[in-house]
């Protein structure tokens, strides 16, 4: 089985003009598509190929080429799927409350989202997870996911620059307010967590 290329859950100019047409180009066009075939060629002939992405992130050495590629298809594709250019002002009634036991409020839960996401020095990833002590945010390097510690993804931003640059330059904090004021996909997350 190949592992497939996920289309954009939306027109690749659906973010703007918080995320551009252009950004979108680069990043799921080049950069997503690139992990997924350097991927496909790593699995080809092994005892990987015909697993599924998840099984692939869990089984590869961390960190190798194989892991760094999975992973970073997979998150990728998540990521998509974290933004929604019709995002909803806040989460389920669920989600909600479990957020205001974890952080006192959606708009805490915001600033110390994007306090984490600002403050994550690395290339990586800002994750609110579930696991069994409740909701947390959570910061990753490079490719590793929430997926490899126990912790179920619920919502993701992306730090990586080639996120943000075009669009934002060095000015990371103003891409993650745009992420959380206008893009971030509460319908996703609540069914993330309705899942968990």
């Amino acid at each position: 089985m190949t592992i497939e290329h996920s289309p954009l859950p939306y027109p690749a100019d659906a973010l703007a003009p918080h995320i551009s047409e252009r950004t979108m180009g680069f990043h799921h066009g080049k950069h997503h598509a690139t992990y997924v075939a350097n991927l496909n060629k790593l699995i080809a002939g092994t005892a990987h190929e015909g697993a599924s992405l998840e099984d692939i992130v869990a089984a590869a050495d961390m960190p190798s080429p194989l892991f760094n590629n999975a992973a970073q298809s997979w998150n990728h594709a998540f990521y998509w799927n974290s933004m929604s250019p019709g995002a909803l002002e806040a989460p389920s009634s669920d989600l909600l409350a479990a957020l205001e036991a974890s952080f006192g409020s959606l708009d805490e839960f915001n600033s110390r989202f994007v306090a984490a996401a600002t403050g994550n020095f690395a290339s990586g990833w800002t994750w609110l997870v579930s696991d069994a002590d409740g909701l947390s945010i959570v910061n990753t390097d490079d490719a590793d996911t929430p997926l490899r510690h126990g912790r179920r993804p619920l919502l993701t931003v992306d730090v990586w620059e080639h996120a943000y640059y075009l669009d934002y330059q060095n000015a990371r904090p103003a891409y993650l307010n745009a992420f959380v004021e206008h893009l971030a996909n509460w319908e996703f997350a609540s069914a993330n967590f309705a899942a968990s």
